[in-house]
Parts: structure tokens; sequence; C-alpha cells
């Protein structure tokens, strides 16, 4: 929420604050692309349709490498993939003494 220009610095009731959170979660969790999980939504990785769009994204691109290909420097671009694992804050991994 930090980063959205929009957020208010202060809301005048609960009210006011459910109303914006209700449609910041919806844009957030729903139209949003996080570059950190492969500029895909939570929504699609969470309902676990991130291989679906991965596929998508690269036929899409594969089309557009066959029609044009001197805009790609001679290679097919590839999407990204969501990353097998995302952390807020990552644990500490137990040492291995051995």
């Amino acid at each position: 929420m930090k980063y959205c220009p929009e957020f208010p610095d202060r809301f005048g009731a609960i009210e006011d604050a459910r109303i914006f959170c209700k449609d910041f979660f919806h844009w957030y969790n729903l139209e949003h692309m996080h570059t950190g999980i492969g500029l895909m939504t939570p929504a699609q990785v969470h309902l676990g349709k991130a291989d679906e769009v991965y596929e998508q994204r690269a036929a899409v691109l594969e089309a557009a490498f066959k029609d044009r290909q001197n805009r790609f420097k001679g290679r097919i671009p590839l999407p990204r993939h969501a990353p097998k694992e995302v952390w807020i804050n990552r644990p500490e991994r137990e040492e291995k003494l051995h």
C-alpha cells in the first residue's frame, strides 16, 4: 500500500478505510501485475494459473517473433516465470553442521 499514490495519509473514519481498501485489494489482487511474481497477479499465482498464463504469453511472443523477427534480434523472447516461492520475511534456514 505504501507505494500506491492514491493511498491517503489518513482516513476520516473506519468506513472510509473499508471503502478504499475494498477497491484497492480488488485491483491489487486481480488486476495489478507484480514484477516479483513474473508479471502476474496474486490471484493468478494463488489459483494455480501461472503455468497457463506463461504458456499463453509464450504463444503470443512466438507469433510476434515469427511475424517480425528483425525486432527481436534473432531470438524468440520468453515471458517471465512465476517464482517457485515468494517470501515477505524469509525465515532463516538452519545451518547444517555436518
